[in-house]
C-alpha cells in the first residue's frame, strides 16, 4: 500500500511532506525563468531594427551608360585616371550591387562620388 492510502485509526489520511531534490528544484527554477529568457531573446533579436525616418538622404551620383565593348577597367581609366583601377572597379561593383565586374552595353552605372569629376 502507498502512504497516501494508509489511514490511521480515526479514518484520516496520513499526510506526507513533499520533498524536492536538487534536480527537481533546478527543473522548477528553469520552468519559472523560461518566460523571462524567451522575452529577453525576442527583445535581443528585434531590438536592432532600423527605424525609417521621413527625410530622404540627399545623395546624388553621376551615372554613366556603358557603351558596347566597354569594360569597367576602361571606364576606370577614363573616369579616374589618377586612381587605382582595381579600387575603382571594386567600388563600382559594391555601389551598384553587381554580381561581378561584367557589364552589359546600355547599362546605367553609378560612379562613386570620390571618382566623379568636379565641376
Amino acid at each position: 500500500m502507498s502512504t497516501i492510502a494508509i489511514a490511521d485509526v480515526q479514518g484520516t489520511a496520513v499526510r506526507s511532506r513533499l520533498r524536492l531534490t536538487r534536480r527537481g528544484r533546478a527543473v522548477f527554477t528553469t520552468l519559472a525563468a523560461l518566460p523571462l529568457l524567451v522575452a529577453v531573446g525576442l527583445f535581443a533579436l528585434n531590438g536592432g531594427q532600423a527605424s525609417a525616418g521621413n527625410t530622404a538622404a540627399d545623395v546624388h551620383f553621376q551615372t554613366v551608360t556603358i557603351q558596347p565593348g566597354e569594360t569597367l577597367w576602361q571606364l576606370a581609366e577614363q573616369t579616374a585616371p589618377n586612381a587605382d583601377p582595381r579600387d575603382f572597379v571594386a567600388d563600382v561593383v559594391s555601389l551598384n550591387a553587381l554580381d561581378g565586374s561584367g557589364v552589359q552595353a546600355g547599362e546605367q552605372i553609378a560612379i562613386p562620388a570620390k571618382y566623379a569629376p568636379t565641376k
